[in-house]
């Protein structure tokens, strides 16, 4: 029960972060994008705290599958379904395991699956995967997420909307991989981390 609690919380963690930046998310993809990751967001994380209110949760298997069910109907672009992906991964993993590594693992797997990236087509997965290693050999801490971040800025897009600008992609935060660290940030402010 305290693990899903802390699940929540950071939830609640991710959603202030998205919502307080969301015009910073816009920018960021405006340089190489639509220019609405954070309003599509922003959009997503009032719609799951909405269900959540409504809602009460004694296990990890629900909370996920509500969480990415919403993000996938409700946000538009890509990151509602590369999001939505993650948490219904999670959740079918929840099933067997509370391991915090493995299910963001399953998450991990999720997006690329979804998404069809690998490391280093400049994407959130150029953080998810960082931290996912960092999480496993339990070294996950604001440093790692930050280096897995500014990683992005000299990468060229080869996956994406960002990828038809080739170069000009280069020298530019991912936005995908911003919001992932706001993701990772508040896994660890809610302690969910500490398990």
């Amino acid at each position: 029960m305290a693990q899903t609690e802390k699940w929540i919380k950071s939830f609640e963690h991710f959603s202030k972060k998205i919502t307080d930046e969301k015009s910073f998310l816009n920018e960021l993809d405006s340089a190489i994008g639509d220019g609405d990751h954070g309003s599509n967001l922003t959009r997503g994380v009032a719609a799951v705290n909405e269900k959540l209110e409504q809602q009460s949760y004694d296990n990890l298997s629900d909370l996920f599958k509500d969480i990415g069910m919403v993000l996938v109907s409700k946000v538009g672009g890509a990151s509602g379904p590369l999001y939505g992906s993650a948490f219904i991964s999670m959740a079918k993993k929840s099933k067997e395991s509370d391991d915090i590594s493995s299910l963001l693992s399953s998450g991990l797997d999720g997006i690329i699956k979804r998404g069809k990236a690998e490391t280093g087509e400049k994407t959130m997965v150029d953080v998810w995967a960082p931290a996912v290693d960092a999480l496993k050999d339990g070294t996950l801490d604001q440093s790692v997420i930050d280096s897995a971040l500014e990683s992005t800025i000299d990468m060229k897009a080869t996956k994406g909307r960002a990828s038809y600008l080739g170069d000009r992609s280069i020298g530019h935060i991912d936005p995908g991989a911003q919001s992932s660290a706001y993701f990772f940030e508040s896994l660890l402010e809610a302690g969910v981390t500490d398990e």
